[in-house]
């Protein structure tokens, strides 16, 4: 309670009835694999202009450009990029001299690629004193001078400024890290180009090099990195098929530990044999997808197969952002799909889609389809993609939307609040369509009294919500039932 000292007349504002849950995005991707260059730390893009200025084009011995591509073509509006790189990769550096200081310039992310930044000093536009830092990447065919990618003016050599280089650029620039240097030696050039130099690519990938590791924050690689990032909601691993079993446990194991992500796993490439055919690990955190696609490579100008986790991804958004996460992301067209690796049949299918192999069917007339909802999880229950990804968002909103809850009186009071705030976001939820139900009743319940905890969960801190909710399920086998009748005869029940 306030504490008044003085009398007169005091205003108090307080909190009374439900607070508001909003709903969680659902669509926010995350990919793993090598670029041509950047930064390791994961970024977020939101186009495919955008993954090209930080992490350079299609690489022939990557599938990971081709699978972003595929997503914001098919729908995707956000992604996360974490870039690996092999062991023993070391950044491309460079020490300038500035009057009487150098500065260590170093590529952002090791490999070859950093050998072909360059960087210029000038005098600062406003200050001869202070300088001018221009980045640039190496010479485009046909042209005299390197492409600008960065101009940074007027920075100052003083710690204490605040246009201290160290502060202004490297927080900033997505090409280079700059650090003092002292006394050190380094090259003095005022208006030309200056390459970085040293950058290596280090070993061949591994398994380990996708799935990462951890040296605690901001310290983590590969799939493990994407821990540090709460809005990821579909994660998939282009490359996957180079080490299938290895990258799909570890997609999945992802997961399964963090309940609010969603895994896309496909097959390796001609999988052909049908009776054998089936997802790599049982989980109702994963679907998995066959045959490749055939797209139109932008380095060669013909087609090429590649495996179809970021189109599906894509899909994955453009369904949620067009009807909602409880819409099935089937029965949709691939774009940027131009044929298939095999036509599946519908006798082929027969026998895959009861096991969790989703199949992408050429249908004439309709296009490239994805034709399948299934979940890769044996237990029946969790058997269709927008059911599992709809209890993740109801969870994952709920998680979110009611932070507030925590260290506040465990009474009744606050359980009728809870209760409301939670009836008032399924509400919403179930007039989205999400829910079956004619009725509130019947699409969900919310419990949240003494029949839900005990004294003892109570002494121990613990409030207990029951929530049930009634899902809708797609409509995966459309059955119309037929009969020849005779003329004039009537029908009846």
């Amino acid at each position: 309670m306030p504490e008044y000292l003085t009398p007169g007349v005091y205003i108090e504002e307080i909190d009374i009835g439900p607070k508001p849950i909003e709903g969680v995005s659902t669509s926010t991707a995350g990919f793993v694999g090598p670029t041509m260059m950047g930064p390791l730390d994961p970024r977020l893009v939101t186009n495919f202009e955008q993954f090209q200025r930080l992490y350079g084009g299609f690489r022939k011995d990557s599938f990971m450009a081709y699978a972003v591509d595929g997503f914001f073509r098919n729908g995707g509006s956000r992604c996360y990029i974490a870039r690996i790189i092999g062991k023993g990769a070391k950044e491309a550096n460079l020490y300038l001299k500035r009057k009487d200081e150098t500065i260590s310039v170093v590529a952002k992310g090791p490999g070859t690629w950093g050998n072909d930044l360059s960087v210029m000093i000038e005098d600062g536009s406003l200050d001869p004193n202070l300088f001018k830092l221009t980045v640039a990447l190496s010479k485009k065919s046909g042209e005299d001078e390197p492409q600008v990618v960065e101009v940074f003016d007027n920075l100052s050599t003083d710690e204490s400024s605040s246009n201290y280089y160290v502060k202004t650029v490297s927080g900033v620039s997505n090409f280079i890290i700059l650090n003092p240097k002292g006394k050190a030696e380094g090259i003095e050039e005022v208006g030309k180009y200056v390459p970085l130099s040293a950058g290596e690519d280090g070993k061949a990938l591994e398994a380990a090099d996708f799935t990462g590791g951890s040296n605690g924050p901001g310290g983590r690689t590969g799939l493990d990195s994407f821990n540090e990032f709460d809005d990821i909601s579909i994660v998939c691993i282009p490359d996957e098929p180079r080490f299938p079993a290895v990258l799909a446990d570890a997609l999945v194991t992802h997961c399964e530990n963090r309940k609010d992500r969603f895994a896309i796993l496909q097959a390796e490439q001609s999988s052909i044999n049908i009776p054998k055919l089936r997802p790599p690990k049982a989980s109702k955190y994963a679907a998995f997808y066959y045959p490749w696609i055939k797209i139109l490579d932008p380095l060669t100008g013909m087609l090429i197969l590649v495996p179809s986790g970021g189109h599906v991804a894509g899909i994955y958004a453009r369904v949620d952002q067009e009807k909602g996460v409880h819409k099935a992301p089937a029965n949709e067209v691939v774009n940027g799909a131009l044929g298939i690796e095999f036509n599946i049949t519908k006798g082929e299918q027969d026998v895959l889609n009861p096991r969790g192999v989703n199949c992408i069917r050429a249908f004439p007339g309709r296009g490239i389809l994805i034709w399948g909802a299934r979940t890769a999880a044996s237990d029946p229950a969790w058997k269709y993609v927008n059911v599992r990804r709809l209890f993740i968002f109801v969870e994952k909103s709920i998680e979110v939307g009611t932070q507030w809850v925590v260290f506040e009186p465990n009474d009744e009071k606050l359980w009728a609040r809870v209760k409301q705030t939670i009836n008032q976001f399924l509400t919403s939820v179930w007039r989205s369509g999400a829910l079956m139900g004619t009725t509130q009743e019947e699409a969900f319940f919310v419990k949240c009294d003494r029949t839900t905890m005990t004294q003892n969960d109570i002494d121990n801190g613990r409030l207990v919500v029951l929530v049930g909710i009634a899902p809708v399920k797609p409509a995966e086998f459309v059955i119309f039932r037929i009969a020849q009748v005779a003329k004039g005869s009537e029908v009846s029940e």
